[in-house]
């Protein structure tokens, strides 16, 4: 451990962030990092706590958090550096992006506040990129086997990056322009720049990698292709189809999904389309339905627009402002009522709130949402029931409304019907126990699989993916399972 008595002696000490008025004006990144000295202290809080839940329960890749949180400790930062990669592929995505589950299972965290280990990582491997120990881990000789792998999100990126160390030939194909899925196109630079993603591609491409952006497999290359021309093949495509809002008035000029309004602006911000190409709330009325981090992101993205205003509405009740719920005990992730920079900035957020419909003015531009306050209970089987509030019916005027209401599955249309995959009930791409389809020799990891979640999940599964690939081709592997 780091510090027998650290957890004693030192509090948490929390990133802080440039004021509103200067982070609103601009897309980059706007924390402000520990300085060495202060993240020794937050290091030395870690304890000697016997089962370290953080590792064993919280953290999907099994990072080993105590063994880099004593290494930071004692300034051993390089050592810190190969300790956190060996488990993690891209610690400086979950540093930025990560909501820390790691953290919510801190035994610390029973009745303290826990150990503030998502910025011990991010301040880790960005130490690792200033002093040069990030470099490419090439293989030692090539086995002449070839995987195609299809989409460049967490999974795709992760599972290329360590066949490629096993000494496979990897091609890394990627619809869009840029590879990096919904890390480049769904997630603002604010939150995270994306010479982020530029920099590791550099080291992947040095390991063997080859991407192929701008390739639509299933339009632009045959799955005939695929399977004729590579060993083995991965599907990295992520949960893409949206939740659509079945309302009279949806299809009003100025309804979009979320990833539509995010993604366009990204791309105006990396240089690909100009700003007359994107979604605009300048000026608008912004009406955000759907209060996760998505949602979240379209508020932040819409006040550096300059919107007149901006509301987020959650069909679910608002969560209990605390440290735990008695419903998510310990180590569980508790459901407590969170409140990011962007809301910060300027947003009115509404619980329980349902959408009826949507008005459309003379042009055919949305106009209003009529709504109504819901009320939920459980039934006599325990079932949750929501049912409408009388008298609470309400008019508020809309000229942008973002549907963030999350993903049902993977995408069907093209490559996922082309292939003929068998599915599972919920939509998403079947898999057996070593990651393959009911196709032999197509596997699938990631959001395809198991519907949206985390980068950190996507970065484990693409990991999970890549050790039953190379054991499936080679007969045995020396990759590890996460």
């Amino acid at each position: 451990m780091a510090k027998p008595t650290g957890f004693l002696e030192f509090d948490r000490q929390n990133l802080t962030y440039a004021p509103v008025e200067e982070r609103v004006k601009h897309y980059k990144e706007f924390s402000i990092q520990l300085t060495d000295e202060d993240l020794n202290k937050q290091a030395a809080r870690c304890m000697d706590c016997g089962i370290p839940f953080c590792h064993a329960t919280g953290c999907p890749v099994v990072n080993r958090i105590p063994e880099f949180n004593d290494l930071v400790y004692q300034g051993r930062w390089e050592e810190a550096s190969a300790n956190l990669h060996s488990t993690n592929n891209f610690p400086e995505f979950t540093g930025r992006i990560c909501p820390a589950p790691c953290e919510a299972s801190c035994t610390l965290n029973i009745n303290d506040d826990a150990v503030t280990i998502k910025n011990i990582e991010y301040q880790i491997v960005e130490k690792a990129y200033e002093n040069g120990w990030v470099k490419p881990i090439i293989a030692d000789k090539k086995t002449g086997k070839k995987v195609a792998i299809i989409g460049s999100g967490p999974s795709g990126m992760a599972s290329a990056q360590q066949l490629a160390r096993a000494g496979h030939d990897v091609t890394l194909f990627e619809k869009d322009e840029k590879i990096g899925g919904l890390m480049r196109y769904g997630i603002p630079d604010f939150k995270f720049e994306k010479n982020v993603i530029d920099r590791r591609m550099e080291q992947m491409e040095a390991e063997g990698v080859t991407f192929q952006s701008g390739v639509c497999v299933g339009k632009d290359i045959s799955v005939r292709y695929l399977q004729k021309t590579f060993d083995a093949v991965l599907l990295c495509m992520g949960a893409g189809q949206p939740r659509d809002l079945p309302v009279e008035g949806r299809d009003a000029d100025g309804v979009y999904f979320a990833m539509e309004f995010l993604g366009k602006n990204n791309q105006v911000v990396g240089g690909e389309i100009t700003d007359a190409e994107q979604i605009r709330a300048d000026g608008k009325n912004v009406i955000v339905i759907g209060g996760g981090d998505t949602g979240s992101d379209c508020v932040g993205t819409s006040i550096r627009h300059g919107a007149n205003s901006v509301t987020q509405f959650e069909l679910l009740p608002q969560p209990p402002d605390a440290k735990r719920n008695e419903a998510t005990p310990w180590p569980l992730w508790p459901q407590i009522m969170r409140t990011s920079t962007s809301h910060k900035e300027g947003c009115e957020r509404r619980w329980c709130i349902n959408t009826r419909k949507l008005v459309k003015d003379a042009d055919g531009n949305v106009s209003e949402l009529h709504g109504v306050e819901v009320e939920w209970s459980k039934d006599e089987r325990g079932a949750w029931k929501m049912t409408e509030k009388e008298g609470s019916e309400f008019v508020q005027k809309a000229d942008l409304v973002l549907l963030a209401m999350g993903f049902v599955h993977v995408v069907h249309p093209g490559l996922v019907e082309d292939f003929g995959f068998e599915l599972d009930h919920r939509g998403n791409i079947k898999v057996d126990k070593s990651c393959m389809t009911t196709k032999e020799g197509v596997f699938a990891c990631g959001d395809a699989v198991d519907g949206a979640s985390l980068v950190v999940r996507a970065i484990a599964k693409g990991r999970m993916a890549a050790h039953q690939i190379d054991k499936w081709l080679m007969g045995e592997t020396t990759l590890p399972v996460r």
